[in-house]
């Protein structure tokens, strides 16, 4: 069983609440547009991270991280990306290698739109932790915890953070 804390368009914030909100978490996954190597460190230094960059990253950055990680995680097949689309809206950097061999867990960021959808289509779950940094336009920070155990994707659990215009401090 893998504890997964997953998220996304970190733009350069890396909450210091994370470390309390995946404190059982085994990895923490993020899809992209990080923002500062600040913020990767932070992410390696509290927990193994798998990660990709995104379109805001530098080239600092996207020399250490790849567009696209596919890989195997407790019997689940799983492709991370930043930019992705969703089920009936894929983008085309993805699409044909999705129809062609689909993962069984597909997860995307840049949208800052928290979005989870099965694609029957594909037989794959699609993830889209929505944002949890400070820059865009979404309103509400997110993130998402979920479990891999042999092959199944269980007890997944969305993260309100606090709304990025109130309460938050600096």
């Amino acid at each position: 069983m893998t504890r997964i804390g997953l998220i996304s368009d970190t733009h350069s914030y890396f909450d210091p609440r994370f470390k309390e909100l995946f404190a059982n978490c085994n990895e923490i996954w993020h899809a992209g547009d990080i923002g500062d190597m600040k913020v990767l460190d932070a992410m390696q230094d509290f927990k193994p991270t798998r990660a990709v960059y995104g379109n805001i990253d530098d080239a600092v950055i996207r020399r250490i991280l790849k567009e696209h990680l596919r890989f195997e995680c407790d019997g689940v097949d799983v492709w991370i990306t930043h930019i992705g689309g969703y089920p009936g809206r894929y983008d085309g950097r993805v699409k044909a290698g999705l129809f062609k061999n689909p993962p069984k867990l597909f997860i995307a960021g840049h949208s800052h739109i928290l979005k989870v959808i099965y694609d029957d289509k594909l037989n794959c779950l699609h993830i889209n932790p929505g944002a949890a940094g400070r820059s865009g336009f979404h309103a509400v920070r997110t993130a998402i915890r979920f479990v891999l155990d042999k092959g199944e994707i269980k007890d997944l659990e969305v993260i309100e953070l606090d709304n990025k215009s109130f309460g938050e401090e600096g």
